[in-house]
């Protein structure tokens, strides 16, 4: 397990925690959707005739690990295409297409999220134990403003492992809440090599655990 975290609280405050601010979460969306996002709803999920052909037999693999430490990951019935858009370190758009052929951890975090800035050591442990060709965990910060303090933070505790990417508008919050896929934070999603959606969970993780590790190869397929 990942020594260092944040505020150094064990996991069952980080779960009653999460339920609380998940509320919150859920209020500021709703006040961002109202006033619209500030990529034009940008973020959005799509549909495309035979894109997850296959995708059943991951989202059961999903369903069939998702115990211990992952127990809240539930399988995507059906599973379906996902395309998000989101800032790169350049700060150039990159969608969850640009993904392809890598299985994907898709993690919404910001810095007001004390569960999320719990888990983001072990999520970056995570991207050190399994990452590379085939799978990567890509955190996307959804803090409103400058990159200052998701960057800050990213120094701070090191995290040194995972790609800096950004949704300032919360567009890619907004658009998973209106399917019913996140109502607070953090909220992770995995996508399989096709960009399908066959798992989703609200709430943090230990993400460096075994049962984390031997969910992600399940999704892998491999």
């Amino acid at each position: 397990m990942t020594p260092k975290r944040p505020l150094g609280l064990p996991s069952a405050k980080l779960i009653v925690i999460a339920a609380v601010l998940g509320i919150f979460a859920g209020a500021v969306a709703v006040y961002v959707t109202s006033m619209g996002s500030g990529n034009g709803m940008d973020g959005q999920l799509t549909a495309s005739a035979g894109q997850c052909d296959g995708a059943a037999e991951l989202a059961k693999s999903v369903s069939a690990f998702s115990k211990g430490e992952v127990a809240a990951m539930a399988s995507a019935q059906p599973p379906r295409p996902l395309d998000l858009v989101f800032k790169g370190r350049d700060g150039r758009d990159l969608k969850t297409t640009d993904f392809a052929g890598k299985t994907v951890l898709l993690n919404l975090w910001a810095t007001w999220c004390v569960p999320c800035r719990e888990e983001m050591p072990a999520l970056n442990a995570l991207q050190t134990s399994l990452g590379g060709n085939d799978f990567e965990v890509v955190a996307v910060n959804i803090d409103t403003g400058s990159d200052q303090k998701p960057r800050s933070f990213f120094e701070d505790y090191k995290i040194d492992k995972l790609g800096f990417y950004r949704d300032s508008s919360m567009g890619v919050f907004n658009a998973l809440k209106k399917e019913g896929l996140a109502f607070g934070l953090p909220a992770t999603l995995i996508l399989d090599k096709k960009g399908c959606l066959i798992g989703s969970m609200n709430g943090p993780a230990a993400w460096d655990s075994e049962d984390a590790k031997a969910l992600i190869t399940a999704a892998k397929g491999s």
